[in-house]
């Protein structure tokens, strides 16, 4: 299963995800919740220790690598993220198929997602940062295949900052979950594959105004 690793970057330090930051997050979830209209954020202390707690039980079972976001500028914990639904292609296959069997030391796919910011972090910079490091991690120290990204496809926001990555819109199911607004959603998958990552990088470092590193 993959180590607990901190990410750092310019503006960003992604923190592995633990109890001791939940009041931290329950104030940056406290914000301004009308920025979450598509996305399920926790709200009260309460809710936010079941979210962190399921997250390190994933991570536990190696299926997810959860993160706290620190914005440096202002040292503040500012939301969340994680590489999730990690799978490991090494060994022999599990029987009976979709039994869960023993995990490799890094996973050849994986998604980012569980996603939110609090509403002053959006829009700075804070997140095209975050996922540019967890790309970097997943991509050149994991080597994946795929990185999948997600979003419900009412979404605008969201499906605009993936595409600015430089991700291939896959598809979207129909009827895919449950959305955050209780209604019925069709969630639009996007993917980066290695092949891809060598552009898509070159593009986040322009962005993000890493010209040295390109």
């Amino acid at each position: 299963m993959p180590a607990f690793v901190t990410l750092s970057g310019r503006s960003v330090r992604l923190e592995p995800l633990s109890l001791a930051v939940v009041d931290d997050l329950v104030i940056a979830a406290s914000e301004d919740r009308s920025t979450y209209a598509f996305t399920r954020v926790p709200q009260g202390r309460e809710e936010m220790v079941s979210y962190v707690e399921a997250a390190l039980a994933e991570q536990a079972e190696g299926r997810t690598l959860p993160f706290a976001v620190r914005w440096l500028h202002t040292d503040r914990i500012v939301g969340a993220t994680r590489l999730m639904h990690l799978e490991y292609w090494q060994g022999p296959m599990p029987w009976p198929p979709g039994a869960r069997g023993a995990v490799g030391e890094v996973p050849s796919v994986a998604d980012i997602g569980y996603t939110w910011l609090a509403a002053s972090a959006q829009g700075t910079g804070v997140n095209r940062e975050s996922k540019y490091l967890m790309l970097s991690l997943a991509f050149e120290t994991w080597q994946v295949h795929r990185i999948t990204l997600k979003a419900d496809v009412r979404n605008a926001r969201s499906r605009a900052a993936i595409e600015a990555l430089g991700a291939h819109l896959d598809g979207v199911r129909r009827a895919e979950t449950r959305g955050a607004d209780d209604t019925v959603r069709d969630t639009a998958y996007y993917s980066i594959l290695s092949g891809e990552w060598p552009a898509v990088r070159e593009r986040l470092h322009t962005r993000l105004g890493l010209f040295e590193a390109a």
